[in-house]
């Protein structure tokens, strides 16, 4: 504390039985210091510090920052007295593998927490854990960048070229970009146990066994409830939105028309994984099934020797893969023969990719896994001969990017650059909505377009935008604040 001064503290919560929101907004004054504090109720937050000249110049910014708030919804609260977030991680144990031999491991990245989260596409491979830390890196293992959410990860999905990350705190968080922004909010009612996104819709799946459907603009299309809880599994594509809960797997009308098939599997499904025309499941009693999008009916089944944890295909499903809860990873042909059963040399494998003969894998120790999947480093892992997997250390200087959680946390610039666009920020129906300003776009559509740093009457300028299915833009890139 600044000695002589006494410091001052506003508490705000934003919380709506309904409507999505769930979080407070914390400011401090200490003489020439401003600290804010935010995050998820019951959570600790994320921190964020600020000296000023004077004093007065610092109250004046915490009150500004408060009016902002204010004028958002927030209301002054006593801190402890509102229930948190309801969040469930996944209970999961990790036995030692009973295979003969590990499978061969070309390098492992450990991220110091359990992790859930991966996605691998032509350039980068992404893992998340549950301490919030998201990495990039690429397919020899150089770490690339970090971010730090401010909760746990619970999943990362990609749509088309925009990758997201679902957090405890009920946020999914745009990804695509250097710095981070909150997408989408999710009701605090929702105990989120799986996200899917697709052309910017985004489904939701709980503890109840509920699936709930959320539009671009963060707002809720429609919910149904399964005939099982504890739903871990969705995917979603121009068809159908398939839903794997206790009871089996559900597919949806994507409109909400209603239900087109359910399948009862065998044991509750655990994670679930798709390609052009199939769903698989991979469930509590052993197997990952294969079952028709069109119809619903299974058309193989793959029998491990344990719980299944995570499942994934080579293109078309030629190849599937399933981790299990005894540390071990299996490779079958498409009718369902196990071709090879290998130990992971670490943990059991809570999510899993396959891409160009590499199996990557996230473990319960919190391991980005990459396995050498071709058929010869196979066949030599199977006769006891393995690479020397090598140990990938985080570079100490690598920078930690957080989310951009108000205006005057966005750079300002005097002029759009060249290249860019610029949209607006204006009111409608009491909801702020953003618009394309720039010539050569729909000025009627609405731009995806982060929450917390909107301002009525402020302008922006995005590195681009893309058109998406439904008739709204996405922002690619970084955002800027239009002075």
């Amino acid at each position: 504390m600044s000695a002589g001064s006494a410091v001052s503290t506003t508490y705000l919560e934003l919380s709506q039985e309904s409507g999505g929101a769930h979080k407070f907004y914390e400011v401090s004054v200490d003489g020439q210091v401003v600290t804010v504090r935010y995050g998820r109720i019951g959570a600790a937050g994320q921190t964020q510090t600020s000296t000023f000249p004077t004093p007065q110049k610092a109250q004046a910014a915490a009150a500004k920052k408060v009016g902002e708030k204010v004028r958002k919804g927030y209301a002054p609260a006593v801190a402890g007295q509102r229930a948190p977030r309801p969040v469930t991680r996944r209970q999961v144990s990790s036995a030692p593998s009973t295979a003969r031999a590990v499978a061969p491991v070309l390098w492992r990245f450990r991220t110091g927490s359990s992790a859930f989260g991966i996605h691998v596409d032509d350039q980068h491979c992404w893992v998340g854990n549950q301490s919030g830390d998201v990495y990039t890196l690429d397919h020899d293992g150089g770490v690339l960048a970090r971010f730090s959410l401010p909760d746990g990860v619970k999943c990362l999905v990609a749509d088309d070229f925009w990758i997201y990350a679902g957090c405890d705190d009920g946020k999914v968080y745009d990804l695509s970009s250097k710095l981070p922004f909150a997408a989408y909010d999710i009701a605090a009612d929702v105990d989120i146990f799986w996200l899917d996104i697709h052309e910017g819709i985004l489904n939701v799946s709980d503890r109840d066994g509920r699936l709930t459907v959320i539009d671009h603009e963060d707002e809720h299309q429609w919910a149904r409830r399964s005939q099982g809880e504890h739903a871990w599994m969705v995917r979603a594509d121009d068809r159908a939105v398939y839903h794997g809960h206790y009871r089996g797997v559900t597919a949806y009308a994507p409109d909400g028309g209603g239900e087109l098939w359910h399948t009862p599997t065998r044991g509750g499904v655990l994670f679930g994984w798709q390609e052009d025309d199939a769903v698989y499941a991979g469930t509590a009693h052993r197997v990952v099934q294969r079952l028709s999008k069109a119809t619903g009916g299974i058309e193989a089944t793959y029998a491990c020797d344990s719980a299944v944890y995570s499942c994934a295909t080579s293109p078309g499903g030629r190849f599937v893969f399933a981790g299990d809860a005894s540390s071990s990873v299996y490779c079958f042909d498409q009718d369902g023969t196990r071709l090879w059963k290998l130990g992971t040399g670490g943990g059991s494998a809570l999510s899993m990719q396959y891409r160009d003969e590499r199996l990557y894998l996230v473990t319960t120790d919190g391991s980005l896994v990459c396995v050498d999947a071709s058929e010869a480093a196979v066949s030599a892992a199977q006769q006891g001969t393995v690479p020397v997997a090598r140990d990938i250390k985080l570079a100490a200087a690598l920078p930690a990017h957080a989310p951009a959680t108000a205006a005057d946390a966005v750079a300002g610039v005097d002029r759009a650059p060249a290249g860019t666009v610029v949209v607006e920020c204006v009111s409608e129906g009491g909801r702020l909505r953003v618009h394309v300003v720039s010539d050569g776009y729909d000025s009627s559509w609405r731009v995806q377009f982060p929450r917390a740093i909107r301002v009525p009457g402020a302008r922006y300028v995005v590195d681009a935008l893309h058109p998406a299915a439904g008739g709204f833009y996405r922002v690619r890139g970084d955002i800027r604040r239009l002075l």
